[in-house]
């Protein structure tokens, strides 16, 4: 009995055995194979060419300049002075390099679970190269492979509008692993807004290769989705007519149509592109940021800034579809005084009799002031933010600002403390907490101009598909039949005798508009004779403001031009926003 029992356990030992050598051998054949196919299969990408940037001209502003970057094997950090041989080698060809930078740079992106090469020269010129490329190919751990580098042919002019690309961050890596193979990604302006277009999508090439990683044969190539071209709307010849006008001044300059494409766009000092392209040196950058004028600052969607009075139109429209009369009529003789303090007007003197066409005209203080106390801050703020300020213009350009309208809830919310009615006044001539960007008061006027809210645009065509605009209904029907009154009014800002900008505009076209003189210094209530704004000393005059749509009769462009400590907007942009038109109108972009 006990010999049967272990025949038949000797049996059965058997058995199994033979069920599983039947399962490795045949059963799980195809298991193995797919293994052995992933140990000899091998998938490199293939990078896409960065898409170019043009202007509305098709004259490029982004480009690629071809030439090569030096890669060197993964794993030699673990034989550190044959290493530093190498990169001695490499500098020996091109002394331009440092090799204890690619020492470090290398030994930082070393690592077992990198089996990629690692990049120690990202650039380098075909002239520099194509002599030495045969003796540096004879290295066996030094590879030339083909690279490109981001140029901006105009350097400063639209900087921040075009923005720049710079090396990836881990956290850009990690939302988007194709920039480890990359390594470069658009970091601001519409090299950001558009870097998955522009960026494209790789390819892949299949390979069969040996168990010592040599290639015996291609099995398939995938070419990468690239030459992904953008086209602006920007006119870099009006741009950089633009930046000659505004030479030695700091500030903002916005030209859109009635379309809401920007023509043009500029923020003032400008910075050079191509100093982020190839890597800033850090003295660079110290004076960057320490420049007092903010030239790195988008100040187009970034500077915040009192509106001051370019606002009168927007809250005279709110004024006569709510509480006033259109023909309603206050007394202004050159202050008013509430509790113990007095809200003066510009004009010292007092503008007298002053009805809504006249208090835009001259942008009298006193009418805004007294028809704000009839109306209520909820009332003007609510129609202000429906009017497009607070809010994102949601133009792609981005980390765009909403700036502020004060309002009791928002001073609550943000300081814990109520609402004063001199808070009110302030409010009313846009000063105060009241902040807004270039780009708000642009699509702000545009409002005034054409009756509906639009979408700044700076893309116009992606591989030559044309990017709609979009705009937005926002007034209500009386507001839309009022909208005359302030535009008759904003005519003659630029026109009548006593308007603000009119001995300052001497464009070939009419013009309306509205100026702004933004105080950035509180005036003390004992202070009884103003300084005037020549008299001041540079930092403490106020932002000049003057944003005109025309031609007036057929409105077919907004300008919008900021003077940072320009003082009286007339005066310090009348010329400025003058010539822009007479630009427009020699480049045939406006049709009389």
């Amino acid at each position: 009995m006990r010999i049967r029992l272990l025949v038949a356990l000797f049996g059965l030992i058997w058995l199994a055995l033979l069920v599983r050598v039947f399962y490795l051998a045949v059963q799980s054949n195809s298991y193995y194979d797919a293994l052995s196919e992933r140990n000899t299969i091998k998938t490199d990408l293939i990078l896409p060419i960065r898409g170019n940037i043009f202007d509305r001209n098709h004259t490029p502003v982004a480009i690629n300049k071809l030439g090569f970057k030096i890669v060197l094997s993964p794993h030699l950090s673990r034989q550190k002075e044959f290493l530093r041989s190498e990169l001695e080698t490499l500098v020996g060809y091109l002394p331009s390099l440092d090799a204890q930078k690619m020492f470090e740079r290398y030994v930082k992106k070393d690592s077992d679970y990198n089996h990629y090469p690692i990049s120690v020269a990202d650039f380098i010129s075909h002239e520099e190269i194509m002599p030495l490329f045969a003796y540096i190919n004879l290295h066996e751990h030094i590879k030339i492979l083909p690279a490109s580098q981001r140029y901006y042919p105009y350097g400063k002019s639209a900087a921040h509008m075009i923005g720049y690309v710079s090396r990836a961050t881990l956290k850009e890596v990690q939302e988007d692993p194709l920039l480890k193979q990359i390594g470069f990604v658009g970091k601001s302006g519409i090299e950001k807004s558009y870097n998955q277009f522009l960026e494209g999508e790789p390819g892949e090439r299949v390979v069969k290769v040996s168990a010592y990683n040599e290639e015996i044969e291609q099995i398939s190539t995938t070419a990468p989705q690239e030459n992904r071209n953008l086209t602006l709307s920007l006119d870099m010849r009006l741009q950089q007519d633009i930046a000659s006008m505004m030479q030695n001044q700091a500030g903002a300059v916005v030209v859109m149509d009635t379309q809401g494409r920007i023509v043009a766009a500029g923020s003032y000092p400008e910075y050079d592109l191509n100093a982020f392209a190839t890597g800033i040196n850090q003295e660079a950058w110290r004076t960057l940021i320490n420049d007092i004028d903010t030239p790195f600052t988008n100040k187009i969607t970034n500077g915040l800034y009192p509106p001051g009075s370019v606002i009168k139109t927007g809250l005279g429209l709110i004024y006569i579809t709510t509480e006033l009369k259109p023909w309603s009529q206050f007394f202004c003789s050159g202050s008013m005084e509430l509790g113990n303090r007095n809200f003066r007007c510009w004009k010292n003197t007092g503008h007298g009799t002053t009805d809504l066409n006249k208090a835009i005209r001259e942008s009298c203080d006193d009418y805004f002031y007294k028809g704000s106390i009839k109306i209520g801050i909820d009332v003007m703020s609510a129609h202000l933010q429906r009017y497009g300020l607070g809010q994102k213009t949601n133009i792609d350009v981005p980390n765009e600002f909403i700036g502020t309208v004060p309002s009791r809830e928002w001073k609550r919310k943000r300081y814990k403390q109520p609402w004063y009615i001199g808070e009110t006044l302030n409010t009313s001539i846009g000063q105060g907490s009241f902040l807004v960007t270039p780009i708000q008061i642009t699509q702000f006027t545009a409002l005034m101009a054409t009756g509906v809210l639009l979408t700044p645009k700076v893309g116009y065509a992606m591989n030559g598909e044309t990017i709609a605009t979009e705009s937005k209904e926002v007034l209500t029907v009386q507001e839309k039949a009022e909208l005359p009154r302030i535009r008759k009014a904003m005519y003659e800002v630029c026109n009548h005798p006593s308007g603000t900008a009119t001995r300052y505009i001497d464009a070939k076209i009419k013009l309306a508009g509205k100026t702004g003189t933004a105080q950035v210094v509180g005036i003390s209530q004992e202070t009884k004779q103003r300084l005037k704004e020549h008299e001041m000393t540079y930092y403490q005059r106020s932002h000049a403001w003057l944003s005109t749509y025309g031609p007036y009769e057929n409105p077919q462009f907004i300008v919008t031009v900021l003077i940072e400590h320009g003082g009286h907007g007339g005066a310090a942009a009348g010329g400025i926003t003058s010539r822009i038109f007479d630009k427009l109108l020699e480049y045939g972009y406006i049709k009389e």
